[in-house]
């Protein structure tokens, strides 16, 4: 099996009638829809709607109840964990709102780490990935160390170093300030510019000015699905 399409398929992501059951709990109920390859999907619903629960069934962390989900001309359903990890390592990467740094580790090592897991570790790429977030100079600082904009910008590195075709990013400037938040949407728009596929989760609807298209949920469902209309920021 083959875990990276290299072909350009046109629905790079697609969705069918998914459900995720918690027990009682139905976090997804239905679900359909379909992304183009290099477009940029903003999740948006209020808390509990199933958006982080959609974003762990695309990057096949979590596997659905039904429903069928194909990511870049792989079929998930039904796949082993270890099936599900080439898959991630050759597809996917992840930007986590909580950074998920390894604490020990420098941010240097941190994207290394990311290498490791994936083929072999290159310290000149993974250099290049911190210089291309603009923390060259952080290379070995521990998180502690940095800032939360900073530990967010290298995580942003760590999900970019294996050159994956696409970024989910689950709530990726939550916990930044104003200013973090502007670099982090910049970082995430030039990952856009150079081919990738982008989803992310977010509550502001200022973040989504430049998503060629919006995703609301509500108690699981599609609440609406859109193109976007909000006024740009730059």
């Amino acid at each position: 099996m083959q875990w990276r399409n290299y072909e350009m398929n046109k629905n790079i992501i697609s969705i069918e009638n998914i459900t995720k059951d918690y027990g009682t709990v139905k976090a997804l109920d239905s679900v359909t829809f379909s992304l183009d390859h290099g477009k940029e999907l903003a999740v948006m619903g209020p808390s509990g709607s199933g958006k982080t629960t959609l974003i762990n069934l695309i990057a096949g962390l979590d596997s659905p109840s039904s429903g069928k989900i194909i990511v870049n001309g792989i079929v998930l359903n039904n796949r082993s964990q270890e099936e599900l990890s080439l898959f991630r390592r050759e597809n996917v990467g992840i930007i986590f709102q909580q950074f998920y740094l390894i604490p020990y580790l420098n941010a240097l090592e941190n994207i290394m780490l990311a290498q490791y897991f994936h083929s072999m570790t290159d310290k000149k790429e993974a250099l290049q990935a911190l210089e291309m977030v603009g923390l060259s100079e952080r290379a070995g600082h521990l998180p502690s160390q940095m800032s939360g904009g900073e530990q967010q910008r290298v995580a942003i590195a760590r999900a970019i170093i294996n050159d994956p075709g696409i970024i989910l990013a689950d709530e990726p400037t939550g916990n930044l300030d104003e200013e973090n938040e502007r670099i982090v949407l910049s970082l995430l728009r030039k990952l856009k510019d150079k081919g990738k596929t982008l989803i992310y989760v977010t509550h502001n609807p200022y973040t989504v000015a430049n998503s060629d298209e919006i995703l609301r949920l509500e108690h699981g469902r599609i609440k609406q699905e859109e193109p976007v209309r909000y006024r740009k920021i730059v």
